[in-house]
């Protein structure tokens, strides 16, 4: 900390809030401009189209996996980018709970790392299907 410095660095607990929120703003503010930038894009190329809800029609194969996603979104195609803004919005939880590992383990809580661990592994087997 410098003498001058009318603001101290916090530590501990409160420098880990400050990062984890700055995280979750950061990854919303970031899922919300792809997003809005793939919904401007489908907007450009398909405004017109009108949707037929009397039937339902199935998701393209590219779009069901994340790989197939991002192939999507780098090919500039609107779904594709508005489906990674998606994934990014749901992974900036997880990586709040992965950043929280790290710092609780930095600060040597291990309640809170075993804690944060079973969050963790909760949301891998959500996320990753493993349960039927």
């Amino acid at each position: 900390m410098i003498k001058d410095d009318p603001v101290p660095a916090p530590e501990g607990d409160g420098a880990l809030e400050i990062v984890l929120g700055r995280l979750l703003r950061i990854g919303v503010l970031v899922a919300a401009a792809i997003v809005a930038a793939g919904g401007l894009l489908l907007l450009i190329t398909r405004g017109s189209w009108i949707p037929d809800f009397a039937a339902f029609h199935d998701v393209p194969s590219p779009l069901r996996s994340v790989p197939g996603i991002l192939g999507e979104a780098f090919a500039l195609n609107a779904d594709g980018i508005v489906q990674t803004g998606l994934l990014v919005l749901i992974a900036t939880p997880v990586l709040r709970v992965v950043f929280s590992l790290v710092g609780f383990a930095r600060q040597r809580d291990w309640l809170y790392v075993v804690l944060t661990l079973g969050v963790l592994s909760v949301l891998a087997v959500g996320l990753l299907g493993w349960v039927n």
